[in-house]
């Protein structure tokens, strides 16, 4: 097998249509993909065929083409915009004489220098170890023994074997420390659960705004940038919210067109923050031309990954690229559906916060609410909720509060606290 530079190699991209042409947007997207990892782009060469060659892929007449282009433009690395199967993959590192890499590939190795977390870096190495585990080769065939002779029988086709059973071990290893990292992630789940927090996942394609959004409804500073694959490690902040109290708000790792199975099985885990979310919003590139084609890419995952159920609402991002003012749409039950927003200027922000609180809040409880002075920590925990409109002293030394809060967190808020309120409820 040939030697595997880390990065920064001097790279062809070869775009591959079965039974059509490629696509603009499709040749965009790989380009993008090739210059978040590193590559420098040195050529392109799109190639189509009506079946795919079960040794190539491509036709042979082809590959001879570009090897004659790769040793005249040294060409370290050629990127191929398709799913390779393992022979066809190391098939073509022989004929072309330099290292090939597929899109899946391509992928991973973008995964493995963004993740910055423990959790995040697992679950990349074994997404790599599953996908290195079919492309194992025999790297030993001077050990064969079928080549016999004195001094030539030895273990041969075993060591194969033994390069299986060690990937074999660290997989299982890596999915143990997994599974506890995923124990510790399930109690804070429940912590929040019995505290009564929403939670609300920032979903959609891969460098349509979801850091930026974020960012400009939390005030945090995730890191944001115009490449794919920005940000990988999910994050978490708490946000109040008019009308709802505070939220969990999290910002996770963007979809892509036929995302990876080992990555959708690695980061199973993480997306379960998306899975047993209150909310999604999925965040679309207003300024895509190709965004009704990508917002069906990530149905389709959240789809496979069990969260296809969960209540949603589009948030349609970079309205200021298209000069387009904020607006706000509602489905047939009358509830928000879609807003315009832009996180770079802030236009829509408040419709899309208004529109978060009245999904979060359901049953709303508005009234006026009489508490003692011994139930001063009542008062502190509505006030935490951003529960009170207006506030007095009655003459007993106590409060009256005008309240507009969840039904069902203030009942278990006065169940919790041991107290029964005198209360009014009012519209």
């Amino acid at each position: 097998m040939l030697d595997r530079p880390e990065s920064g190699e001097r790279s062809l991209l070869l775009h591959i249509g079965l039974g059509r042409p490629c696509y603009p947007d499709e040749i965009e997207e790989f380009r993008a993909l090739a210059l978040s990892a590193g590559a420098i782009l040195i050529a392109e060469v799109s190639a189509r065929r009506e079946r795919p060659h079960p040794r190539f892929l491509i036709g042979s007449g082809k590959v001879e083409q570009l090897r004659e282009q790769i040793e005249h433009e040294q060409i370290e690395l050629v990127l191929v915009n398709r799913a390779l199967t393992p022979s066809q993959e190391r098939n073509l590192e022989q004929a072309l004489k330099t290292r090939v890499l597929d899109r899946n590939g391509l992928i991973l190795d973008i995964f493995a220098q963004r993740a910055q977390s423990f959790e995040g870096k697992l679950q990349v190495e074994l997404a790599q170890l599953q996908h290195l585990s079919t492309r194992l080769i025999r790297g030993w065939t001077h050990l064969e023994r079928q080549k016999g002779g004195i001094g030539l029988r030895g273990p041969g086709e075993t060591q194969l074997e033994t390069d299986r059973r060690l990937v074999g071990h660290r997989i299982k290893r890596l999915r143990s420390r997994l599974a506890s990292v995923d124990a510790q992630r399930e109690q804070g789940r429940r912590t929040r659960r019995r505290a009564g927090l929403s939670t609300v996942a920032l979903v959609g394609y891969t460098n349509a705004g979801k850091s930026s959004l974020f960012n400009a409804v939390t005030g945090a500073a995730v890191g944001a940038k115009d490449q794919l694959f920005a940000t990988l490690d999910p994050t978490v902040r708490r946000v109040s919210l008019q009308g709802a109290g505070p939220v969990l708000l999290v910002d996770t790792v963007g979809f892509v067109r036929d995302l990876p199975h080992e990555l959708v099985a690695a980061f199973r885990a993480t997306l379960t923050e998306t899975r047993e979310a209150s909310l999604l919003v999925h965040v679309v590139d207003a300024s895509d031309p190709h965004h009704q084609d990508r917002q069906r890419q990530v149905e389709q995952v959240l789809d496979e990954i069990g969260a296809g159920d969960v209540p949603r609402i589009q948030a349609f991002n970079k309205i200021d690229i298209l000069d387009r003012p904020p607006g706000l749409e509602a489905d047939a039950s009358g509830r928000p559906s879609r807003i315009w927003v832009s996180a770079a200027s802030g236009a829509g922000l408040d419709l899309l916060c208004a529109a978060i609180a009245e999904h979060c809040a359901g049953e709303r409880f508005r009234g006026r609410v009489r508490l003692a002075a011994c139930q001063s920590r009542m008062r502190a925990q509505l006030f935490a909720l951003n529960a009170v409109r207006a506030e007095e002293f009655d003459e007993r030394g106590g409060w009256v509060l005008d309240l507009d809060v969840s039904a069902d967190r203030f009942r278990q808020l006065c169940a919790d606290e041991g107290v029964a309120p005198e209360l009014e409820q009012t519209t």
